[in-house]
């Protein structure tokens, strides 16, 4: 009696099979990380929108907003690390408290410059803050600064002038001053994180928001209308905690550069959304210089994913 044997597959086929699962289970977490920083990105760009909606002054605007955002990566905190939910914030030091520090300073310099210029300035001003970062690192920590970088940084420079100098001739000068300062304290911060790279980025925010929350108060006013508060606690819940849930999971899935560059959403839509709403335009030089510096960021953030990739080959 003979046995029949069943047809087995080709041990290339099996070869092939087991190359495919691979690379399959990578592209779907690419996708998720992609979809996860750009959902970010979209829930940052609603900032200047929101900020124009509210009636409230800038420093109450920032009080509540710092308020929702403290309760709402609290309560994130203690469910991600039950126990030791108390011991990540002790275990912040002096790194940690330097990290809330910087991007509580640049945070409520944020609102502050929503209130008092355009919002293309300022989100411009946010965009070349990876550049004020290299300096920083480049004179402090000897990290090197590549040509492609230096060149980089010029255009920026150059982006800012142009920008800055529409600026001049519309009065909105203090409002530039300050987004200048919150991108520097944005990049004080991520040079900080680079050095201390043992700090919760979360507990760190949740520090930072509570910070801005204390600062505020005494100047920030209590009484606000339901339609604002509402809005306020969107901004703090959604703009701000979600956003950085969203981001801090999304950018673990995908290379930092392609995270940059999705992040680059921010700037294009936080103006475009003030437009289509209030027909805010930040005026033509503005426009040019904007340009300038998104070009500097795209560009160098491209040919530096360029790089990478050469080198792991």
């Amino acid at each position: 009696m003979r046995l029949r044997r069943h047809p087995s597959r080709a041990p290339s086929s099996l070869i092939l099979s087991a190359a495919a699962r691979p690379q399959s289970k990578d592209a779907a977490q690419y996708r998720r990380g992609a979809l996860l920083v750009a959902g970010a990105a979209l829930a940052w760009s609603s900032a200047g929108i929101i900020t124009r909606l509210t009636t409230t002054d800038g420093w109450t605007t920032l009080f509540w907003r710092s308020v929702f955002s403290t309760l709402f990566l609290a309560a994130y905190i203690l469910r991600r690390d039950r126990g030791s939910a108390i011991a990540s914030f002790r275990a912040l030091g002096l790194g940690g408290l330097g990290v809330g520090a910087a991007f509580g300073t640049s945070m409520t310099c944020f609102i502050i410059a929503l209130k008092e210029t355009a919002v293309a300035n300022v989100l411009i001003f946010q965009a070349s803050a990876p550049f004020v970062a290299a300096l920083l690192a480049w004179a402090w920590l000897g990290e090197k600064v590549s040509r492609r970088s230096w060149l980089a940084i010029l255009a920026t420079v150059l982006g800012i002038a142009i920008m800055v100098s529409d600026s001049v001739a519309k009065g909105r000068v203090l409002g530039d001053l300050i987004s200048a300062v919150m991108g520097i304290s944005f990049a004080v911060m991520v040079v900080l994180a680079r050095r201390h790279r043992e700090v919760s980025m979360t507990s760190a925010m949740c520090l930072a928001t509570g910070l801005s929350a204390l600062a505020s108060a005494p100047v920030a006013s209590m009484a606000v209308s339901p339609t604002d508060l509402a809005l306020l606690a969107l901004f703090g819940i959604g703009q701000m905690g979600l956003a950085l849930i969203l981001f801090t999971a999304g950018v673990r899935l995908i290379p930092a550069a392609d995270a940059g560059l999705i992040t680059v959403l921010e700037v294009i839509l936080a103006p475009f959304w003030v437009w289509l709403a209030f027909a805010e335009n930040p005026g033509v030089r503005a426009l040019i210089g904007g340009a300038v510096v998104l070009a500097a960021v795209i560009g160098h953030t491209l040919f530096e994913k360029r790089a990478m990739e050469a080198a792991a080959e």
